[in-house]
């Protein structure tokens, strides 16, 4: 039993930045096709569209610097708080990255038609992100009252 609370801090402490990553790779996927498609149907505004497409990358970051937060000893006291604060907010990232991504294609699609309202159309996708932060920021305050 004692193994495996220790497995399971150690899943949890890397278990951040590998779902983020997961959920910045499908989410950049998904707009990134969108915009695509976009500088195919139009003869200009290919950066701004590259530039949206990568919007999602932010959960792999967030998972990084909350992994590096997490990163201790791996005792039976701390294995449950690094496990849970891990797990959760890595799931957390993934699936917030993936709507992102969903959010950027559905702005690069109206970009498309609507150049003008570029910043308007990115308004859902900002939303999300604001999302991660706040699972970011919780999961680094919550980090600091894992016991040492």
């Amino acid at each position: 039993m004692n193994e495996l609370v220790i497995a399971l801090g150690w899943a949890g402490m890397y278990g951040a930045l590998a779902l983020g990553a997961i959920g910045s790779i499908i989410g950049c996927a998904i707009a990134g096709q969108a915009a695509i498609g976009a500088m195919v149907d139009t003869e200009s505004g290919h950066g701004r569209y590259l530039g949206v497409s990568v919007m999602p990358s932010t959960g792999v970051i967030y998972g990084i610097v909350i992994m590096f937060t997490l990163q201790r000893e791996v005792t039976d006291t701390a294995a449950p708080g690094l496990f849970g604060i891990g797990l959760l907010a890595g799931i957390a990232l993934l699936y917030a990255s993936v709507l992102q991504g969903r959010a950027c294609a559905s702005a690069i699609q109206a970009m498309k038609v609507k150049p003008e309202i570029f910043g308007l159309s990115l308004a859902p996708a900002a939303i999300v992100e604001g999302f991660s932060v706040f699972v970011f920021v919780f999961a680094l305050v919550l980090a600091g009252n894992i016991p040492a």
